[in-house]
């Protein structure tokens, strides 16, 4: 019986230190590199690469656009959720499937597809020159990019809220007298609002760093093209690791802050 409990003890042991090792050599020290190599020359140095202003219009413009990209898919995958939980249709799986793409495609295969679909020799980017309208190389461009990749996320919080909503309050709104409308705002969407702001969040969060499909559409134009992700790679290329450290910092902890609302969310729902 005690060898039997060493051997439970053991393994226990091992497995748990593995998992910690596993943390700690994979995300926990290359955080602490990041946050101690920004802060390498000292902190008036760091203060000066996050006031530089082409880093700070970097930054805000990669906020405005991860923010827009955000929205967008809030509408978007909160109507895709709908469709594909409330209704049964020809093609139906597949489409379900399709969902998950940005997770498995390389992102620089996602610039690329954009590149291709809104380029000025493309059916889309012909039609927006004629209206006068400029798509790849500019903001429209990084934004359809970034809704790219986040796609996923609305959809996938929201879809078990929907599959697991009582109908019961639904059919007693309508019994009530209550209009579809009324009934969404009042009954349905309520119960659905975790996972849209948990979506949301973690859209905006992935939006801010994205890379891979943003540097190929983005025309790369301190304060009207250049994201912060670019930036930092471009900081990398000049030897200037400090800086690209100082801006990365900035969003990290953003992406720290996001991830803190997130557990906050789904923490006052399993409380609920």
């Amino acid at each position: 019986m005690n060898n039997t409990w060493i051997r439970h003890k053991g393994w226990t042991w091992g497995f748990r230190t593995t998992v910690l090792l596993y943390f700690l050599i994979l995300i926990v020290l290359p955080i602490a590199g990041v946050y101690v190599n920004s802060l390498s020359d000292g902190w008036s140095a760091f203060v000066q690469n996050i006031a530089d202003p082409i880093a700070w219009k970097a930054v805000l413009l990669t906020l405005q656009l991860a923010l827009v990209a955000t929205m967008i898919n809030v509408a978007i995958g909160t109507m895709s959720a709908w469709v594909l939980v409330r209704y049964d249709f020809p093609g139906k799986s597949l489409l379900n499937s399709i969902v998950d793409l940005p997770f498995a495609l390389p992102t620089a295969v996602g610039g690329l597809m954009i590149l291709v679909l809104l380029g000025p020799h493309s059916v889309v980017g012909r039609a927006a020159s004629a209206m006068g309208l400029d798509l790849v190389f500019h903001q429209p461009a990084i934004i359809v990019a970034m809704v790219f990749v986040t796609f996923p996320f609305v959809i996938r919080a929201i879809q078990p809220l929907l599959e697991e909503l009582d109908t019961t309050a639904e059919e007693a709104s309508y019994t009530l007298g209550a209009s579809r409308a009324l009934t969404f705002f009042r009954v349905i969407l309520p119960a659905m609002l975790p996972g849209i702001l948990s979506g949301a969040m973690l859209a905006f969060s992935r939006a801010l760093a994205e890379f891979g499909a943003v540097v190929l559409v983005a025309g790369n134009i301190p304060g009207r093209t250049l994201t912060a992700s670019v930036y930092i790679f471009g900081e990398v290329e000049s030897d200037n690791e400090a800086g690209a450290a100082a801006v990365s910092i900035l969003l990290l902890t953003l992406s720290f802050l996001i991830l803190w609302l997130i557990n906050l969310v789904q923490t006052r729902r399993a409380d609920k």
